[in-house]
Order: C-alpha cells, then structure tokens, then sequence
C-alpha cells in the first residue's frame, strides 16, 4: 500500500514524520535525505557545534533509535531525481517508489560565489550542511586570516566563533550596514559595537570583486581597491529555497514552493513545508527560514494530509548567539516606522512600531523582553510605545 513519502530529511521533514505518528498514523512512511546523517539541527553548526562546544550526538533531533521504533523508513545518502505527479511516484537511482501523499521538505541551499570570480577555489566554504562545517574546522587555527563575506546572521555567527578562537577575522558586507536586510539601524549598531570590541574588522559599503589564488584562495580583491590577504573564506550570503524537483514536476513556483494556507501545492496530493515553501500571509506570499516555522507549518501539513484542513497561521520567532550575546526575534518587522528602544539591565531591546501597531522585537540578552513582545504580538496587542521605552514599566502587566 503506497503510503507518505518525505523528500528531505531535514528539521520540516523530521518534524512532519514525527506528528504523522503522534496522531495516529499507522501507513508506511519513507523520508529520503541526501545527507547520511539522521535529521539533526542546523543552527548549532555555525555557533556552538563549529566552536567545539557541542558533539555530533546533541546534534541529532531524535536518538536514531526513534526512527526505527516508530517505523520511519530512513533513506540518507540518497537523492530523489524526479516526481511523476500523474503516477504518483518518486524516482531514487533506478527505484521508482510510488506514495498516496508526497511532502516536500527539501530545504534551502546556499548562495555561492560564481567560479568567474574565484568561487570554487580551495579554500572557501559555505555554512549549511555538517559536511560544510567539518570540511573547515580544520581551517580554525589561532592567527588563521579569516574573510567572512555578508554580513547577515550565518556570517555574523561565523565572524563571533572564529574571534573566539583566536583567529585575524574581517567580514566584508556589500551593503552599507551589516544586517540591512534583517534588521533595524539600531540592532545592526548593537552588534557592530560588540563585534569590534572583539577584535573584528567589519567593512561595511564594500564589495568583493574576486577571490585571487592558483587553486587555493589567498587574497581577496575588494571593490574599493583594497587587496586582502586570506588563508580561507565564509561565504554567508543567504540561501535560496530549493524548488528544483518542485519546478521539474510542474508545481507553480512563487518565492519557494506556492502552498495554500494548508500547506497544500498545486498539486493536491503534493505538499511542501520548511524553508522551501512560500503560504499566505496576510495578504502576501510569504517564505519563513527558521526552525520555528520548520517545526509549526510540517505539522500543520501533517495534520492536513490526515484531513484536519487547518489554515497554517504563522508565529515568527529567530534567535543568533553571538560571543555572550543571545538575540531573540519575534514578529516581523516589514514596513515599520519607528523603533522604540528598551533597557532592562544588561539586555536592550529594540521594539518595531508601524504607526501605533507592534509588529516585531529584537531583544539582546532580554528574555522577559522577547518573551512578552512575543504575546503581545500574538494576542495582536500593541502598548503605548511610551510604556515600552519607560524602565519602570512592568512589561508583563501589559499582558493584562
């Protein structure tokens, strides 16, 4: 009996085969992954697990006994080459593997430096797999010059273990701030000011022309002029969701994987979640890179595919360790107007007003802060921004 099929052994597909069989499921269900190691987190690779604070083993999502006990037929190392909608079927090497549901969790893939301009030098490295982090730890020696190019959170974290370890660390961003994309002003100063104090040389408007090296990278060419030299290169200048099989089988494609609000594709018995897929969002078409939206939207298909037709209701929240720094996120921050600055203590907390409504908090080492703007955005709440900035304000009364 053709049962559910998960291309993508990741944190959405993980996530998904686990809530199939909390709810009951009894069918077969086959999660394909083109990695060898059983789904594990992404986010330690670039703070904790590149820094040597953290095993392999912690790594993992489940004890790789819990697949088996709960019946998951784990297929790592291996690639999924084509869909056939019409037949229902996946192709892997020369099997063909035939589903009543498939779910499509395949992720996202890093941007990478076109060869033209040195980007398949030895030497240069990106941050998305575990292979990607083994592959360079070796690269982590004290005095080591490291370039980091983009400064988004993959680099920032990079930048942070690599000045903790000892290393000559300059990280080049293109745009005038670092997080300019992400983040407001005052955050990206926030992190500019703690990256400096750690040895850091950030260059913010400057691009890179070319990485210059006969096999392996040795120096970087800058749109400046400037010629750095390098022992090795990051290269953290986002990701792209990976829609290929997607596109290949027919499936619309709009910012990621098109899924209705039930996480359904174009194709009713195809769904998509995670990273690579793009739902309704008030109003817009909207696309999530975090593990919280990995985790609440392969659930909700979960449950949609054994018919509970639930709409997929976003709840945004981000976090990034940095040094002793631990900024948490919530909310989104699009088309804000104006930001409200807290201090609680040590921790500060940068609060996102569009006109009179809270949209989105960025609290540094402000828990409380990050724990109850996280409600208040939830509840749809949105205190006067005059409380907010007051000290004295206890924010959990807010909350009413």
């Amino acid at each position: 009996m053709p049962g559910i099929v998960i291309v993508g052994a990741g944190q959405a597909g993980a996530s998904l085969a686990a809530r199939l069989r909390s709810l009951g499921y009894t069918g077969p269900i086959t999660m394909i992954g083109e990695e060898t190691t059983p789904p594990y987190q992404r986010p330690p690779l670039s703070k904790a697990y590149l820094l040597g604070e953290m095993e392999l083993e912690r790594l993992y999502l489940r004890a790789p006994s819990f697949w088996q006990e709960q019946d998951v037929t784990l297929r790592l190392g291996q690639r999924v080459t084509a869909i056939d909608p019409a037949a229902r079927t996946v192709t892997v090497g020369d099997e063909t593997i035939s589903y009543a549901d498939l779910a499509l969790t395949t992720g996202s893939q890093p941007r990478r430096l076109p060869a033209a301009i040195g980007g398949d030098l030895g030497g240069v490295y990106t941050v998305r797999t575990l292979a990607d982090v083994d592959a360079m730890a070796a690269e982590f020696r004290r005095g080591a010059r490291v370039l980091i190019i983009g400064g988004g959170y993959i680099g920032l974290e990079a930048a942070a273990v690599a000045a903790k370890l000892g290393l000559d660390v300059t990280l080049v961003e293109m745009a005038p701030r670092i997080l300019q994309r992400v983040a407001a002003p005052e955050t990206s100063d926030h992190f500019r000011k703690i990256h400096t104090a750690h040895g850091v040389t950030i260059l913010e408007g400057t691009g890179l022309e070319r990485l210059v090296g006969e096999g392996r990278v040795t120096a970087a060419r800058l749109t400046d002029g400037r010629e750095l030299p390098a022992d090795f290169v990051i290269v953290g200048v986002g990701i792209t969701p990976d829609t290929r099989l997607a596109e290949a089988a027919g499936l619309t494609i709009d910012n990621g994987i098109a899924t209705d609000e039930t996480g359904r594709t174009s194709d009713p018995h195809i769904w998509a979640a995670g990273d690579c897929a793009s739902f309704p969002h008030d109003g817009r078409r909207l696309r999530l890179e975090s593990v919280g939206n990995a985790i609440d939207q392969a659930e909700t298909v979960a449950e949609n595919i054994l018919g509970a037709a639930r709409p997929y209701k976003a709840r945004p929240w981000f976090w990034s360790d940095q040094y002793d720094v631990k900024l948490q996120i919530a909310g989104l921050n699009t088309g804000y107007d104006r930001i409200v600055t807290r201090h609680d203590g040590e921790g500060v907390s940068f609060w996102y007003y569009a006109g009179g409504t809270l949209l989105a908090v960025d609290a540094m080492n402000a828990p409380r802060a990050y724990m109850i703007g996280k409600r208040l955005i939830e509840m749809g709440r949105s205190p006067d921004p005059a409380a907010i900035a007051d000290p004295e304000t206890n924010l959990k009364a807010l909350l009413g």
